[in-house]
């Protein structure tokens, strides 16, 4: 199996395209398309985890945090990133991470976070805005279904719990091919009405090279007409953060399930405030710019990481606000990493990272 099988499972589940403008998620390191001899699981890569990784017989390393962030100008081993990228390709170890991307995916970090939690009812914090799009295209009556199907079948129809969603209109269409056509139906140079179902659905725009190819593949036309506009409506299934419910339990109750779920000798929270805990908002990472999110949603407390003290001031006596640390608000991205692959790969090798790659220790 090449390298590049695996990739593209993880990013059928977190697309590339998801990844915030500063992030450098994808393959930084390796050739993809070279056999993938067993694959090591980490949140940091560092010369201890590319360690590893040669003593368990691993070519591939999957992170959630990139190894390279910024431009590198020069390979002289001066940081722990040039000598990670020395050491990796001198061992001829392929380096990917999914970082922003898996945060924002369907089912992502903060999605685990809130399962751990024993959440019910889970829904994204912080939507994507304009990432959906409408397809519309004109097709003869008796090959609409084989069209719809063929869209359907690519992701697209996709509106909160429902699937394979389109609208569907009757009218005519009128063309007429010059000397070059070879019309399905019609005659080159004369005027031709044919009676067709205009179909309407939606799709995320990451797709939409995917759900195109499907549409013309599936049209009978020898050049089919279709239309792409931009929506403004929100992409509920993907975002940043969740939030959900729990049965109502005392503020002390629930931190203590926080340090007991995330393994943390420390929570730094703000003032109590002295009322039960039922909607539980959280980020994975460096969460803070979500606070207003969750104060807009109700939330009793809101669970990320990366607060500045300033910050802490923004609850307004409205939350109570959780800072549980960066690497250990991530640190099951990756069982969801594993998830993913053994879901398609059951007998491949997948090892999980032993190292402790979080730099923050408490005394």
């Amino acid at each position: 199996m090449q390298i590049k099988e695996i990739l593209t499972t993880l990013e059928d589940f977190a697309p590339l395209a998801f990844q915030e403008p500063y992030d450098n998620s994808g393959l930084c390191i390796g050739n993809p398309n070279k056999e993938v001899k067993a694959l090591l699981l980490t949140i940091d890569i560092t010369e201890d985890v590319i360690d590893e990784a040669i003593k368990l017989g691993c070519n591939l390393i999957i992170s959630h945090h990139p190894l390279i962030f910024s431009g590198i100008k020069s390979l002289t081993g001066q940081n722990c990133i040039e000598r990670c990228i020395i050491y990796a390709i001198k061992n001829d170890i392929a380096i990917y991470s999914a970082h922003t991307n898996l945060d924002i995916a369907p089912m992502g970090v903060s999605y685990m976070m809130a399962q751990k939690l024993g959440l019910k009812n889970i829904k994204i914090l912080s939507p994507l805005e304009n990432k959906l799009l409408k397809l519309v295209s004109f097709v003869p009556f008796e090959h609409a279904e084989k069209v719809r199907e063929a869209i359907f079948e690519a992701g697209a129809g996709h509106i909160g719990n429902y699937d394979r969603c389109s609208y569907n209109l009757e009218g005519n269409g009128t063309f007429r091919g010059n000397e070059n056509s070879n019309p399905f139906v019609g005659i080159s140079g004369q005027d031709h009405t044919e009676p067709e179902i205009r179909i309407e659905t939606i799709l995320p725009a990451h797709i939409k090279n995917k759900v195109l190819k499907a549409l013309l593949n599936a049209h009978p036309y020898e050049e089919p007409a279709y239309d792409i506009y931009p929506l403004l409506n929100t992409f509920e299934k993907a975002g940043l953060g969740a939030i959900g419910k729990i049965e109502p339990v005392e503020e002390k109750v629930f931190l203590k399930k926080i340090k007991e779920v995330f393994n943390v000798t420390i929570v730094r929270h703000t003032p109590l405030q002295n009322k039960k805990i039922e909607t539980v908002a959280l980020c994975g990472g460096s969460g803070s710019n979500l606070l207003k999110n969750a104060i807009k949603e109700q939330a009793d407390i809101f669970i990320s990481s990366d607060f500045k003290y300033h910050q802490f001031f923004d609850h307004e006596k409205k939350i109570l606000i959780a800072d549980i640390g960066h690497f250990e608000s991530e640190q099951f991205t990756k069982e969801i990493f594993y998830q993913i692959i053994k879901k398609k790969f059951a007998n491949f090798a997948v090892h999980f990272s032993s190292i402790n790659t979080n730099p923050i220790n408490y005394y």
